[in-house]
């Protein structure tokens, strides 16, 4: 796998680089596209593709109702706290 997305929009073609999460799922940083672009944003509505945030020791995914905190459940962690 190339370590980069080619966005192309018009004629005009991005390269944008591409991030690895947690969970080994893949991302595209496209914190540089509105600059590069010269104004294109991106639209996500109720942020269901779109990560905050970068983290090494949690990992959140709300529609399969999964928390993991350093590879552990949260629920096994409560249990045992």
């Amino acid at each position: 796998m190339s370590d980069i997305a080619k966005l192309q929009i018009g004629e005009n073609a991005y390269e944008l680089p591409l991030v690895k999460g947690t969970e080994n799922e893949v991302g595209i940083d496209i914190k540089t596209l509105r600059t590069a672009t010269n104004g294109v944003i991106t639209i996500d509505p109720g942020f269901k593709n779109t990560g905050s945030c970068e983290s090494a020791i949690t990992f959140l995914d709300g529609e399969k109702g999964i928390l993991r905190y350093r590879g552990f459940a949260i629920e096994e962690l409560a249990e045992k706290a």
